[in-house]
């Protein structure tokens, strides 16, 4: 049901907004500190596990895809809240924190290529077996 899909996200969102403020208060700065982005991987995570045990049906996947593809306005649409020039005169912590998401997220490109590898693989394994039988 597509209402799983919704609740996923839910999940991941409330999950990482709360990580994002816990990780702000732990840093010092009074304000949640990349629970968006958080709640994004959760996301990722939690659909690419629950894809890979069978665990999600196509209407849930269908709900997820929808919500995602909101999901990437709304991020823009707080970013273009947040004052820029009050982060770059903030102090050292902003852009520290700012370069430190940049670098994790160019880490985590290759995982995410892997994952995609792993299912193009197993299409074309099963594929090129329905073809041979």
């Amino acid at each position: 049901m597509i209402i799983y899909g919704v609740t996923l996200l839910a999940v991941c969102t409330l999950t990482g907004i709360t990580a994002g403020k816990i990780l702000g208060t732990l840093i010092g700065v009074p304000a949640n500190v990349g629970g968006v982005g958080i709640a994004m991987i959760l996301l990722i995570l939690a659909g690419s596990y629950l894809n890979k045990r069978g665990l999600i049906d196509v209407k849930t996947e269908q709900g997820v895809e929808f919500w995602s593809a909101i999901y990437i306005p709304v991020v823009v649409a707080m970013a273009a809240k947040q004052n820029v020039m009050g982060a770059l005169t903030g102090g050292p912590m902003a852009i520290t924190a700012g370069i430190t998401a940049v670098i994790c997220g160019f880490a985590l490109v290759p995982m995410l290529a892997r994952i995609g590898q792993d299912k193009a693989e197993e299409t074309e394994k099963t594929a090129s077996q329905a073809t041979s039988a």
